[in-house]
């Protein structure tokens, strides 16, 4: 065991490993990276995560960078959940629900709970989370704010950020601070702080005064964006001031969390579920922009296209049987309705089922929810599809959470199957066409030059697309590694600089969470590309996207 691993095995209370087992296990997430950790630390509560640190500050400030990457299950495609040096693994010993208040729904938990056991316990008090990820079964709810993941439910409640009330934070040098909206007085009083927190206070507050015309100018039209970091709604114009919007989302590069209160919303499992078919992509598009524009609108538009569903049957001839007939659709809806006044969602059926008669080829209206999760195994499928494998050859998760304005939902596919044909890759595409946020992942076996080199250019010309749509290239899943050499590229040199500053001032000695979100180049994720990509810590649970 190394001098770094007795160091902290003697002053923390949870466990320290460095078997070559375990840090092989943790060298992979659900990306096509590896990078092996040097140290992996179980912390049992905040003060191991304050120690650490605590010592990597002490370390970096004479000469010394150990970086700090704080984990979940491991679930994230784009390799923030890697890092060569600790790695501290949260599910272990931080997993407690702390408080729950049943009247407001409001919940405050420890980040390594595992999403889908909070969910069931928030369903007996008939509350719920709705910007579930498609992993919530398997992932963290610490991921999934370190994400601000969302989900199908996100077209109507918004994304995690959303639902975040405030946080508990290790800053970098181990102070930790408590974030939530301040009132001009209250933060005042933080701008006088003569410590690490009131230095950030002082400095973020400046970046924002200093370049205020360009955060106003940052937003892009999309409906959801995890790509950078949100500066825009830190400082309102009342004047009052909140740090958490930026936590979320910002993947472990700002601070680590420790504690989180969510907010929640009432649970109705009485839904109605449409499932309509189209002939064209422009078709369902506008379809899409009418449902959108519904006052009663949907709390889901989910879709699959022919491609996905041609491909599951190949595999699995009867995983679609009952569902849908061939020959399959060009694109296919699954529009959920979950209002909980009943005169609402059968306005809002009627509504659709309306539009329906005028783009669609065909549909049908099911409330029995025996045969509602029946209709969602065709949007489910495309879990077969990634889990799927012929020899070396395998879907992988490279350029799959791009989100585009919905308006030019129809564009944007059909430059996708352009691209895919260019590149002799079979294409199948799903999920969140409410959103304009789709996933797709191109087979190759990554370990053969060709395929290598095949991926890099597809990445290139895929996010050169997106940004030509007005899109972003990264509407759930956030930038990790494999995202963030297309930043600057996105959001332009000026707020990319912006963000570069941001993330000194919260870790000026590079320790938290470095090679992820800020400063990486292609060059630097070449050499970290697996030579296999697979995903055997998730097979338990089907992996779902």
């Amino acid at each position: 065991m190394s001098k770094i691993a007795h160091y902290l095995q003697e002053h923390l209370v949870g466990e320290v490993m460095t078997g070559i087992d375990a840090r092989r296990y943790f060298s992979t997430d659900g990306s096509i990276l590896t990078v092996p950790p040097a140290v992996v630390v179980y912390p049992r509560n905040e003060n191991d995560i304050r120690k650490i640190a605590r010592f990597s500050w002490q370390l970096a400030e004479r000469g010394r960078v150990i970086p700090l990457t704080a984990r979940g299950s491991g679930t994230d495609v784009g390799g923030a959940a890697l890092g060569s040096g600790i790695m501290m693994v949260f599910p272990a010993h931080l997993h407690r629900i702390l408080e729950l208040d049943s009247k407001s729904g409001t919940v405050t938990v420890e980040p390594g709970i595992n999403y889908g056991k909070l969910q069931q316990t928030l369903k007996t008090h008939d509350r719920f989370l709705p910007p579930y990820p498609a992993s919530a079964e398997y992932s963290t709810i610490g991921g999934a704010v370190a994400n601000n993941a969302s989900g199908e439910k996100s077209l109507k409640y918004g994304d995690t950020r959303t639902f975040v009330k405030s946080l508990r934070v290790v800053l970098a040098n181990g102070e930790v601070i408590e974030t939530g909206r301040l009132n001009k007085r209250d933060f005042s009083k933080k701008l006088g702080l003569a410590t690490f927190e009131g230095e950030i206070y002082r400095s973020v507050d400046t970046l924002l005064e200093e370049h205020r015309d360009l955060v106003e100018r940052s937003a892009l039209p999309v409906s959801k964006n995890t790509a950078g970091y949100d500066l825009v709604d830190i400082k309102r114009r009342d004047g009052s001031f909140d740090l958490t919007p930026l936590f979320v989302g910002s993947q472990g590069t700002l601070g680590v969390l420790s504690e989180i209160t969510l907010a929640t919303e009432e649970f109705n499992p009485v839904t109605t579920l449409l499932m309509a078919s189209f002939a064209s992509l422009r078709q369902a598009q506008d379809a899409i922009l009418e449902l959108r524009a519904m006052n009663d609108g949907p709390s889901a538009i989910e879709m699959v296209d022919g491609n996905l569903l041609q491909a599951v049957h190949d595999i699995n001839p009867n995983q679609l049987k009952g569902i849908i007939n061939t020959p399959f659709p060009p694109v296919v809806l699954l529009v959920e309705f979950d209002d909980p006044n009943e005169r609402h969602q059968k306005s809002g059926v009627k509504k659709a089922k309306h539009i329906f008669d005028h783009h669609a080829t065909s549909h049908i209206v099911e409330t029995d929810l025996e045969r509602q999760e029946q209709l969602w195994k065709a949007r489910q499928a495309a879990g077969i599809v990634t889990g799927h494998t012929e020899g070396l050859v395998k879907a992988v998760p490279v350029i799959d959470d791009a989100v585009v304005p919905v308006e030019r939902f129809a564009d944007y596919l059909t430059g996708v199957y352009a691209l895919f044909k260019k590149e002799n890759l079979k294409v199948a595409v799903w999920g969140h066409a409410g959103d304009g946020n789709v996933h797709l992942q191109p087979s190759l076996n990554i370990g053969q030059i060709g395929d290598r080199q095949k991926l890099l250019r597809l990445m290139d010309e895929f996010y050169k697309l997106v940004i030509s749509l007005g899109g972003s290239s990264s509407g759930e899943y956030n930038d990790g590694r494999m995202r963030a050499p297309y930043l600057e590229r996105l959001y332009g040199t000026e707020l990319y600089t912006v963000f570069q500053k941001l993330k000194q001032i919260f870790d000026p000695y590079g320790t938290l969470n470095p090679g992820v979100k800020m400063n990486v180049s292609l060059d630097d994720i070449k050499p970290l590309i697996r030579q296999e990509f697979g995903l055997n810590h998730l097979y338990d649970h089907l992996p779902r996207s």
